[in-house]
């Protein structure tokens, strides 16, 4: 059995835990302690699964009749993430991607080059994907696991560059997220979200908490799913309006949302007991053996995808996504599964525009419309990946994609570059190298660029 076989076999609700028991022992915590601490965050990432996938299950169905009855036929399928994710770990890459992506982390820390420890080792496949179309592409295994190894060291750094903000927004203290699709859309929102700020924008109050505070009941996030998740409903089912199962599936969208933007925060707070004992630890560690050297646990966007300002641009980005399926000329994915995922898509932009929804929308609408021109680009690519991991294709389809990762701007850059063979990979890795350096040299500068608040800078 292959070390992602025992990945995939245990899940992140076993592996997690596992993997911060054995940290949480090396920074010196106390065994008893440390052992609660993991038990609890692998129930914490029970229950954000069980309403993750409740809320995936519920949206999914609305925005594929949405397709449907936009009557388009294009020859791309998107085949949704689970789906990329089997094929980056059954792929070539995929047998190499965890020990690589633990190596790079280590060498990056033991360097300075970052300061977090990612220990999401499920979604290493992000990586892995990355690896496997660049293999796809010039048939060379140690290209395809470099481009993985470069990808990781990138993301890491994008990791340390919004903690801060994630950290402040999220109140997710000492974590950052690692994350290979959240983290790809920082480098797109950020000057986005500058120009937007130049516009007066942010003058707008659409915060959640500014939001509740003007419209009252009609403001509180609970209502605001409810009423998003009958109006997604009414555009999912509106060739049948005139049917009482129709206005069913309407009622029950809309509970079913306001039960995740309810839900989902209790969710993540039973998370944080787990894991603040052991932030706590490390941060004790560190100040006695470290010189107070930052340290941040690397975990999956999925703990922040519930936040009320993401689930709602979300909702409001699914049929914006069909309307720009049809328009862009270039396009030739048919979306389907991957349409709700796209709270991964605006978690990380979210701390960015400091939970503004109308911002968050802009910059959401920007990133699919050129991800679907990406993912039309990279659909051969991906399809061959697909076939070379034996992947079963579905019926009828010739060629497929994902909004995750198949329209991955910074997996097709990188993917671009690595035409260049050796000498591509060089220039990924002079500019992840730049980048770290250039984060380390001007924190302060890159904190407030991604959002961050008073909290930051009193670190320092």
């Amino acid at each position: 059995m292959s070390i992602n076989d025992i990945v995939n076999a245990l899940g992140v609700t076993v592996l997690l835990p596992i993997v911060i028991f054995v940290l949480a022992l090396f920074f010196r915590i106390p065994a008893q302690r440390a052992f609660r601490s993991a038990v609890v965050i692998g129930i914490g990432f029970i229950g954000i699964n069980l309403i993750l996938g409740f809320f995936l299950n519920n949206l999914a169905p609305a925005a594929e009749k949405m397709v449907e009855a936009a009557g388009v036929n294009l020859p791309i399928l998107d085949v949704g993430w689970p789906a990329a994710a089997a094929i980056a770990f059954a792929g070539r890459i995929g047998l190499f991607i965890i020990p690589v992506v633990v190596l790079v982390n280590v060498i990056m820390y033991v360097l300075r080059l970052t300061d977090t420890v990612n220990v999401d080792v499920w979604n290493y496949w992000h990586f892995a994907f990355t690896g496997g179309l660049v293999h796809a592409m010039t048939g060379n295994v140690w290209l395809g696991i470099t481009v993985a190894a470069l990808n990781a060291m990138i993301v890491l750094v994008l990791g340390d560059w919004t903690a801060p903000a994630v950290q402040q927004y999220y109140k997710l203290p000492g974590i950052s997220l690692p994350h290979g699709f959240s983290a790809a859309a920082v480098p797109i929102a950020i000057p986005i979200n500058w120009a937007l700020d130049k516009m007066h924008l942010d003058r707008i109050q659409a915060d959640p908490e500014a939001i509740s505070k003007k419209w009252g009941f009609l403001g509180d996030p609970v209502i605001i799913g409810l009423i998003l998740g009958f109006v997604v409903g009414i555009l999912g089912n509106l060739q049948t309006l005139n049917t009482a199962n129709a206005w069913f599936n309407v009622l029950k969208l809309g509970v079913a949302m306001a039960g995740v933007m309810y839900i989902f925060p209790k969710m993540v707070a039973i998370l944080m007991d787990g894991l603040i004992p052991i932030s706590e630890g490390v941060r004790d560690f560190m100040k006695t053996r470290a010189s107070q050297r930052k340290f941040y646990i690397g975990l999956d966007s999925a703990i922040a995808v519930g936040d009320p300002a993401a689930i709602a641009s979300a909702m409001i980005l699914v049929p914006i996504a069909i309307v720009l399926m049809i328009l862009i000329p270039q396009n030739r994915i048919l979306l389907a599964v991957d349409l709700a995922v796209l709270p991964f898509m605006v978690v990380m932009t979210i701390p960015i525009t400091r939970g503004n929804i109308l911002k968050t929308v802009i910059i959401g609408t920007i990133i699919i419309a050129v991800g679907l021109m990406v993912g039309t680009h990279m659909a051969p690519l991906f399809t061959e990946a697909a076939r070379a991991a034996q992947f079963e294709m579905p019926s009828g389809a010739t060629m497929i994609s994902s909004i995750c990762d198949g329209s991955n701007l910074l997996t097709w850059v990188m993917v671009q570059l690595m035409r260049l063979s050796w000498f591509g990979a060089l220039v990924l890795f002079l500019i992840g190298l730049g980048l770290a350096y250039l984060f380390r040299r001007n924190r302060k500068t890159w904190e407030r660029a991604a959002g961050a608040l008073e909290e930051a800078e009193e670190a320092e």
